[in-house]
């Protein structure tokens, strides 16, 4: 429905699709998500001139929506501390351990416009079958003594849209390097090892993302270089490529 409505729309309308629970929703791949009431469920469409700087590095939207989940919880005063991060290229997780949610974005280039449908979807009051956010509060109030209110899947996918709106901006004005330092910030990555080529294939650390929104990772004795992922695997850094 919001593939065929946004074409429709005069180009300052904002649109949003928001979904109570999903039995068909899209992964990666065709993949297909099954997401019980207590996740925050939405697709939002955006529209990004070609010709501007999120235009030439469109991969960079899925990390700036990455970020803005993370940032709609850790931004409220009192919640900076939640052990909420991303990880690369689309994922948010608890900590380093367990994933908490995805974003999907898929985009159209119509003349000099792209027309993008950002999927995202994070689990918010759902303790099963893994951890949710408000568990992730809970945690800390125990071991605080703190006493943060459980959050609501609404009140965190406005936050997100509105987070997304001013990472976008920062984008447009100052390019990656206005947003990356607020991305390293609550990565889960700074320092790890990955193997290239496959499972036995050299060690490589990674540093970065280069100004497209690939991975970069630092081989011994081969210097920086940017990889992504060889097709799709659950873990997308389980098998990384360099590309030719």
């Amino acid at each position: 429905l919001i593939g065929r409505l946004m074409f429709e729309l005069p180009e300052e309308m904002g649109l949003i699709a928001v979904a109570v629970r999903q039995t068909q929703g899209k992964g990666r791949g065709g993949n297909v998500w099954l997401s019980p009431v207590g996740c925050a469920l939405s697709t939002l469409h955006i529209s990004i001139p070609l010709h501007s700087n999120l235009g030439q590095r469109i991969p960079f939207i899925q990390h700036l929506v990455s970020l803005a989940v993370v940032e709609a919880v850790r931004s409220i005063p009192g919640y900076e501390d939640i052990e909420l991060r991303v990880k690369w290229p689309n994922d948010i997780y608890y900590s380093d351990l367990m994933k908490l949610g995805g974003v999907l974005v898929n985009s159209t280039l119509v003349e000099t416009t792209f027309h993008i449908l950002i999927g995202f979807g994070f689990n918010v009051n759902n303790s099963n079958p893994t951890i949710c956010i408000n568990d992730l509060i809970a945690k800390f109030n125990k071991e605080e003594g703190t006493e943060l209110k459980p959050l609501s899947a609404d009140c965190l996918i406005a936050r997100t849209v509105t987070v997304l709106e001013r990472l976008i901006e920062v984008f447009q004005e100052k390019g990656p390097n206005g947003v990356l330092p607020q991305y390293y910030k609550y990565w889960i990555h700074s320092g790890k090892q990955v193997r290239l080529h496959g499972e036995e294939g050299p060690l490589a650390w990674i540093v970065g993302i280069d100004d497209y929104g690939y991975l970069q990772v630092h081989e011994e004795g081969k210097g920086v270089e940017s990889v992504h992922p060889d097709g799709n695997s659950f873990d997308m850094l389980r098998n990384l490529i360099v590309p030719k």
